[in-house]
């Protein structure tokens, strides 16, 4: 979840580059003897041919990430906790391939996960609090790390977050929690990564793994992916299993692959989305799911479509405007028809989304609390560990949304019902629906994200004129798609790509299109190459 009220360093000094980049071609030169493989910006694919050549062995590749991170990471703070089984866990694998077994695409690929989602092994879960630090180890993995190890995945370690996914208070700084700190954007340091997904947005920007997992309740895969230069896929709610991920809310709450490709999210999310018995949204009738959402890449995908411009979001940033009208040039040089269209509902619906979301935070974190079997069972206990730590846990700012969601009654309340319904007619039935129905549009595109914020440890998340379109599909749990573009004063703007329900592969087809026209996406410039 962003900041409700706004959306919620090495700056490039040489002598700070040059350490940095000695220290990295000492400890991360190759994966063996005289190889030089390029681990920067690697794709699923270069690594997979890696292995498949004998080139690197999945051991080889985890060890390397594992000494970029060293290298790299203090100055980012985006790992909140490493896996200290991972290097096991990827000769085992190697131990696969060399009998012939290859899991999937992901086997022998290393991965970083938020730390809000559960692993039943010798990492933490905690969402960024103390009050968790010491609560035992998840029972069970959750479903979607379940999923990864068995496609044969490399847990390398957990990412820091927007403490509690950015849902304790109204003026928090995004990145920050109590016990990861202060997670900083890749691009220049002293500004803001976004949240709450801000560790895996800028350990992925930072090739610190090959892909990532995050969360999003509303723009927190896509805002951090796209204000870190990375791809950013929000599925649809139920494609994805949410059983074992600390919850903010059931009706808009999904994790979801983050990026450096369209591909690579691709082959992510082929891993990630399944049916899951202990989550009855993946069970839905209507539920349309793909085993390979590869198959759908074509660099011919813009041809022919229709594509509605929410022009509603245009107006706020004339920079933001400029970059996403060269945007709009590229997809119509490809073939894309578009049409310009306006949200009936623009804006109408903020206050019932924050009814909603106070309502389910308190009733689905009290069930996960119940359930994990630590010291704190309820949010009344987490208000009061946090009012006798407030020198660890709030020394920047309170806990205003956690008191406000205590205060709120069962999910039978009428106010929680009303705000739901209205949730639901205005962002699906008046928004979304309503304009790609009406419309005969094959998808909807708009800005990600505005030029992002300085880190502001005494204000908060300032917003900086920020333009963010990620509540439609949020709210009507449709797909949401970020691919990096341009920038505005070399950070990062990406361009969404809205899709109706379970259209996943429709956008992907579109997005990918967008991608290998433009090449949009440009490495952060301090960060140190092979040689």
């Amino acid at each position: 979840m962003t900041n409700n009220t706004s959306r919620r360093t090495f700056i490039g000094t040489a002598a700070g580059a040059g350490a940095a980049l000695m220290m990295h071609n000492k400890v991360a030169r190759g994966f063996s003897g005289n190889s030089r493989f390029e681990l920067e910006e690697a794709t699923v694919g270069n690594l997979k041919s890696a292995m498949e050549s004998g080139e690197a062995s999945a051991k080889d590749i985890a060890k390397a990430y594992l000494e970029r991170i060293k290298a790299i990471d203090p100055k980012i703070n985006s790992m909140i906790e490493l896996n200290p089984e991972a290097l096991a866990i990827a000769e085992e694998l190697d131990k696969e391939r060399a009998s012939g077994q290859v899991r999937s695409p992901m086997h022998g690929i290393p991965v970083v996960i938020k730390d809000n989602i559960d692993t039943a092994d010798k990492m933490k879960t905690t969402a960024g609090s103390l009050a968790l630090v010491d609560a035992p180890v998840p029972r069970e993995d959750a479903g979607i790390v379940a999923q990864l190890r068995e496609a044969g995945a490399v847990l390398l370690g957990k990412t820091n977050l927007s403490e509690w996914a950015n849902f304790r208070s109204n003026d928090s700084s995004s990145g920050w929690s109590g016990r990861g700190g202060q997670t900083r954007n890749p691009y220049i340091l002293d500004r803001n990564p976004c949240g709450s997904s801000s560790g895996t947005g800028a350990a992925i920007s930072a090739s610190l793994a090959a892909v990532g997992i995050g969360t999003e309740t509303d723009g927190s895969i896509v805002c951090p992916s796209s204000i870190c230069g990375i791809v950013g896929v929000k599925p649809t709610v139920g494609l994805v299993s949410r059983s074992g991920i600390i919850p903010i809310a059931h009706t808009q709450d999904t994790a979801g692959p983050m990026t450096r490709t369209v591909e690579d999210a691709a082959i992510l999310l082929s891993a990630i989305s399944g049916e899951d018995s202990r989550d009855s949204a993946t069970k839905v009738p209507a539920r349309k799911a793909e085993n390979d959402y590869t198959k759908f890449l074509d660099k011919a995908g813009l041809k022919g479509a229709r594509i509605g411009v929410a022009r509603d979001y245009w107006g706020r940033n004339e920079k933001v405007d400029a970059v996403l009208d060269e945007a709009l040039e590229s997809m119509k040089k490809e073939g894309a028809e578009l049409v310009d269209v306006k949200f009936e509902t623009f804006r109408q619906f903020g206050d019932a989304e924050f009814e909603v979301l106070l309502y389910e935070f308190k009733a689905d974190l009290n069930k996960y609390l119940s359930n994990r079997g630590g010291k704190h069972k309820t949010l009344a206990d987490l208000i009061r560990f946090n009012e006798d730590n407030k020198d660890k846990e709030m020394p920047y700012f309170g806990q205003e949304i956690f008191i406000s969601a205590e205060e709120k009654g069962p999910l039978t309340s009428s106010e929680y019902v009303q705000a739901l319904k209205k949730c639901g007619m205005m962002s699906r039935d008046q928004g979304l629906d309503a304009a790609l129905n009406g419309n005969k549009l094959d998808a909807i595109v708009a800005p990600s994200n505005g030029p992002t914020w300085m880190i502001d440890l005494v204000s908060g998340d300032c917003g900086s004129g920020y333009v963010g379109s990620s509540q439609f599909p949020a709210v009507s749990g449709y797909p949401n798609i970020t691919v990096p573009f341009g920038f505005v004063k070399e950070l990062p703007i990406g361009v969404s790509f809205m899709g109706g329900a379970w259209q996943e592969p429709k956008l992907f087809k579109l997005a990918y299109a967008f991608e290998q026209a433009t090449k949009g996406r440009k490495k952060p410039k301090y960060l140190p190459t092979y040689v």
